[in-house]
């Protein structure tokens, strides 16, 4: 019998030779920069459920690794930004996908003057045996894989994100998660698991995983709607809703009191003093809003003051703050 990991190999052996638009459903926009031009075929091939290219994690001429290359997007997208020979390294172990991102390199260096072929290094690896050395990389992603992997899987490929970046680097996600209970029919399935749909964790236990590997920043960018796996046409007697979620890690080291994690939350003091002082590093000045951590929020919320608002999660965060 099929492992599940030989399982998925096959099915993206197949999208490779033969794009399916239908395959995953990205609900972020893709990126429009000037200058950028996209191939359709790499549309067509954008088998992922979000987007791990963000401008404020390219800067300073970064060096990025990108595991599973797909049709070669998002590797073109991170080029635009480090335009240079190798700037990105894309890894895959479908040697498929790899031979067509090779192929749709080369159409998309008819559209763009820019770029060339080999600012990207293709080469064939494993997600759970990066063949990559320790802190070489600035910023690690992944779109709709590592959702695949059993948590045992995860574990390791989260470990070795962590070892390849450098001290602050980012590691940047895009995975369906699930809060409902996973039906374990569902869970062993190995084709919806394949298909990036029963592997999805609870947001928390999600978050978690990245933290225990040691990363002491965790932002939560974006959170969507993704798919409903309904009794019709699953395994399952009752309908179970999936979304999407964008998560910037961050190489940081670990607070004392644990990691900073950000879902979106914001603090705004409305009291009568020039301004309010947690004496932690927090300070708020009367009516600006600020983008706090979770923990932060839980600290100030336990002061039960009148004049401190808290804001729920949007899980929606863009950088800001003082945590």
């Amino acid at each position: 019998m099929e492992t599940y990991l030989e399982t998925t190999k096959n099915v993206y052996k197949k999208a490779a030779e033969t794009p399916d638009v239908g395959l995953c459903c990205t609900t972020t926009p893709v990126w429009q920069l000037p200058g950028l031009k996209i191939p359709k075929i790499m549309l067509d091939m954008n088998y992922g459920c979000g987007s791990t290219v963000n401008p404020r994690d390219l800067v300073n001429d970064p060096t990025i690794l990108y595991v599973g290359v797909g049709g070669g997007m998002e590797l073109l997208q991170f080029s635009y930004f480090s335009r240079k020979k190798g700037g990105v390294v894309g890894l895959d172990v479908v040697d498929e996908m790899i031979d067509a991102s090779r192929k749709n390199f080369k159409e998309a260096e008819q559209l763009n003057p820019w770029f060339k072929s080999d600012f990207v290094d293709l080469r064939k690896g494993d997600a759970l045996n990066l063949p990559v050395e320790d802190e070489t990389i600035d910023v690690a992603a992944q779109n709709c894989l590592f959702n695949i992997f059993t948590k045992a899987d995860l574990k390791k490929a989260l470990a070795e994100m962590y070892r390849v970046l450098k001290p602050y680097g980012r590691l940047v996600l895009s995975d369906p998660i699930c809060n409902q209970p996973m039906p374990e029919s569902l869970q062993n399935d190995e084709r919806l698991r394949a298909l990036c749909l029963s592997g999805a964790l609870p947001l928390k236990d999600y978050i978690d995983m990245i933290t225990e590997v040691g990363f002491g920043t965790v932002e939560i960018r974006a959170k969507r709607p993704y798919r409903i796996l309904d009794p019709k046409h699953y395994d399952t007697d009752k309908n179970i809703f999936i979304e999407s979620v964008e998560v910037c890690a961050i190489k940081d080291p670990m607070p004392e009191d644990g990691p900073c994690v950000f879902t979106g939350k914001t603090a705004i003091y409305y009291g009568s003093e020039e301004y309010f002082d947690d004496h932690k590093g927090h300070v708020l000045m009367p009516n600006q809003p600020l983008a706090v951590c979770d923990k932060t929020a839980g600290a100030l919320s336990s002061l039960n003051r009148e004049d401190i608002y808290i804001s729920d999660s949007t899980y929606f965060y863009d950088g800001g703050g003082c945590c």
